[in-house]
């Protein structure tokens, strides 16, 4: 039998300011929560995690085209449509954040994600990664080249299908400041049945995590532009996993 307060647990019992603007951890349709929302009491990391003062970045520094994922692999182009992704990062107050590092992983232009428990039966792309980085400018701005990604199943419910999507980790300053979201692509009509999104009860929510076309930013005969800002807090804020 379910356990009546992991149910109850939502975003709401832990900030009513953010109410119906931030999934539930736990939503059934979305059938992974089932098993991830936390059961206990959320485990606080040590205070001196907070005195990191810049981003972590690994074992490696940023390379030239970590940010370009159709230029990551020598030999050869991926496959796919070519996109521009590019947005601010900014408070509730519209300033912007800089030194952010942003990653993303994606789904190739098949559909498939280059992830050894991918098993989904699309063509692996050998000139594409699926994985890019960057950290934003003095103003908060970053940008992305890479291949829009396919649909594909997930066995989520009964012949399930994820829009296409990007993920995107925001670091701040400090290990504990890291948040995680998805991007969607105007018009898709796989966003209606798709239980990530519509955890969120308001439409005009869900829309702070569809992207817009802007022609501004799309080159000529080379890639359309996509223009996806990332708020961090307030009544705007941009709906983030699992956020607490």
């Amino acid at each position: 039998m379910e356990d009546p307060q992991r149910k109850a647990r939502t975003v709401s019992d832990r900030d009513p300011n953010l109410a119906g603007s931030q999934p539930p951890l736990l939503y059934p349709p979305y059938q992974s929560t089932v098993l991830r929302a936390p059961e206990r009491p959320l485990i606080h990391l040590p205070s001196d995690y907070s005195d990191l003062t810049q981003p972590v970045y690994g074992h490696l520094p940023i390379g030239a085209t970590d940010n370009d994922l159709t230029r990551q692999c020598p030999g050869g182009e991926p496959q796919g449509e070519r996109i521009i992704v590019a947005g601010r990062v900014v408070d509730e107050d519209g300033r912007p954040q800089p030194n952010v590092l942003i990653e993303i992983w994606q789904a190739n232009a098949a559909g498939r994600y280059r992830h050894v428990n991918d098993n989904h039966p699309a063509p692996l792309d050998p000139y594409f990664l699926g994985a890019g980085r960057v950290v934003t400018d003095s103003e908060g701005r970053y940008q992305f080249t890479t291949i829009k990604p396919g649909a594909y199943p997930w066995r989520n419910h009964p012949n399930a299908w994820r829009p296409a999507h990007i993920h995107f980790s925001i670091f701040g300053r400090s290990f504990q400041t890291r948040l995680v979201t998805q991007m969607y692509f105007p018009g898709d009509p796989l966003m209606a049945f798709d239980p990530m999104l519509t955890s969120l009860p308001d439409e005009k929510v869900r829309q702070r995590l569809v992207s817009r076309l802007d022609m501004n930013l799309t080159q000529p005969e080379w890639a359309l532009g996509y223009i996806f800002d990332i708020v961090l807090r307030g009544d705007s804020a941009t709906p983030f996993e699992e956020r607490v």
